[in-house]
């Protein structure tokens, strides 16, 4: 009711399943119908309920409840709503809809048996001596711009330019509601424009449109100063869509080159070819090393099973025999290098270790290449000569060596014992070479950052954590393709280079660092 009067009537008959709910359960089910097809005159409107089922009453304050309530509830609890409980007898003036009457009299005339019980069939009562009448709401929004509208100074200015015919895209209806061609003029009112946003980007019949569908979606019928800014704003502080949303921009973060190494063998990256055939002497993987200098590479067979022991065992005879210990040893986070064992080795032996930040391969960008090569000569191998992988993995070995690269000009081995010399001697062209790797370096990093963009943080800065899907990390209770693509946000507590941060993530990803691209 509005003003006292009575603006719409509803009523439906019970489906099958519903004839199997309790009357309490059917009870609620009538108020859920009513804010389902009256949503838009009660939504954001104090609303009163009466009703002659006392226990309704008391349904937000019930211990117990069931599954179906529970759902209703949480559509209901949207509504600022009250429920009264008014005794059934004392409802003396019950209308029509809520008491079935099977009498042959309506609307003051005779009406023929058959078409009374058809109508009883149906479940369909009549009224008595009554005139139907028919009722146009106006929606609660547009009365509040049309409100909002006077206050507006921008907009009572075009009303001034509409009555000296000065602003022919505008218009004034009947009940003052200004228009600009079809669309409605909204004011500069926050409480207005939120609504709007709100309603046309968070809610369940368009789940968070990007900008652009927005924009296009509320231009047809909406029309305020500065809407399409107000709209790129409202979704681009979204948290949702933050969480949620693939990149379509260019990766940030400008390409870091890690420093020239300045001797032979004091600065190697390893790491490993998985999933390989297993052949017949029980290998299955392939451990690349390669020195970062002279770009020379050991390939080296072994069995994913192989434990820390075993792999110093190999790195003491294939490496550190023929070309000493190195300095340093970047790698990625995997098991084998991250174990205690393989820490305490290079311990005793002064190694440092390090380790690329989680999910960027591109730090170690040199071996990965080094795979796609090998894994390309190995296919051309078995395929050419029908053996076994590890048997080709020497002439592997030697054909990378001896080939061409771009970086150097020359060859790796040329590099390592130059031409002229039988045994390894010092390298007395290290400068020219240095400056090779350089001027490589520059051209690999104007090339790269083509295709990103300069983005960095400050410490205090809070940034959502992009995650590979593939881990097995559960987010917000889901795993796989639904699940978020983004966690946090975080708080950056350390700034370690141009595009590596650190953060309080590694309780919520587990894992024992905290380190990040």
């Amino acid at each position: 009711m509005r003003e006292g009067k009575v603006i719409a009537y509803a009523s439906r008959q019970l489906r099958k399943h519903e004839l199997n709910y309790p009357t309490h359960d059917l009870e609620l089910a009538a108020v859920v119908h009513t804010f389902k097809i009256w949503r838009h005159y009660l939504f954001r409107q104090r609303c009163e309920i009466y009703t002659d089922h006392k226990s309704l009453k008391y349904i937000f304050t019930q211990n117990e409840l069931n599954m179906r309530q529970r759902r209703w509830l949480e559509l209901i609890k949207d509504y600022d709503m009250k429920i009264h409980y008014y005794p059934g007898k004392a409802n003396v003036v019950a209308n029509a809809l809520s008491r079935k009457s099977y009498a042959n009299m309506a609307l003051g005339f005779m009406m023929p048996h058959e078409l009374c019980e058809e109508f009883e069939r149906l479940s369909l009562g009549f009224l008595h001596h009554t005139t139907a009448a028919a009722f146009e709401a106006e929606p609660t929004l547009e009365q509040e711009i049309r409100e909002h509208q006077k206050d507006d100074k921008k907009l009572q200015e075009i009303r001034e330019l509409i009555k000296l015919s000065k602003a022919p895209h505008f218009r004034e209806d009947e009940q003052g509601t200004l228009w600009y061609k079809n669309r409605i003029c909204v004011p500069n009112a926050d409480s207005i424009t939120k609504l709007i946003l709100s309603e046309s980007h968070d809610m369940a019949y368009s789940i968070h449109p990007s900008s652009t569908k927005m924009y296009y979606d509320l231009k047809e019928r909406f029309w305020w100063y500065g809407m399409k800014r107000a709209v790129a704003e409202y979704v681009a502080i979204c948290d949702t869509c933050q969480r949620v949303k693939a990149e379509h921009q260019r990766p940030a973060g400008l390409l870091q080159p890690l420093k020239v190494a300045e001797w032979k063998w004091e600065e190697i990256t390893i790491d490993f070819i998985m999933g390989l055939p297993r052949t017949q002497k029980g290998y299955n993987s392939i451990w690349i090393v390669v020195d970062r200098l002279t770009k020379v590479a050991h390939f080296i067979p072994v069995n994913t099973t192989y434990s820390g022991a075993k792999l110093a065992e190999l790195y003491i005879s294939r490496i550190v025999c023929l070309h000493g210990v190195p300095k340093t040893i970047i790698s990625d986070r995997g098991s084998q290098f991250t174990s205690r064992f393989w820490e305490q080795l290079h311990d005793s032996l002064d190694t440092k270790l390090r380790f690329s930040t989680a999910y960027h391969p591109q730090t170690d960008g040199q071996t990965e290449r080094t795979n796609q090569i090998l894994e390309d000569i190995l296919r051309a191998c078995t395929i050419q000569y029908g053996t076994s992988w590890d048997k080709c993995l020497p002439y592997a070995e030697f054909s990378y060596n001896n080939s061409n690269q771009a970086s150097l000009k020359k060859s790796p081995f040329e590099a390592l014992y130059s031409k002229r010399c039988r045994t390894p001697l010092f390298w007395n062209q290290t400068g020219e070479k240095q400056e090779n790797l350089r001027v490589a370096q520059s051209r690999q990093k104007s090339y790269a950052d083509v295709r990103r963009r300069n983005l960095s943080f400050k410490v205090d800065d809070y940034v959502y954590l992009k995650v590979s899907p593939m881990r097995g990390i559960r987010r917000f209770n889901m795993k796989g393709k639904l699940a978020p693509r983004y966690i946090g946000p975080f708080k950056i507590l350390e700034k370690k280079g141009e595009v590596a941060y650190c953060g309080g993530t590694a309780d919520l990803i587990r894992a024992k660092y905290t380190c990040h691209h």
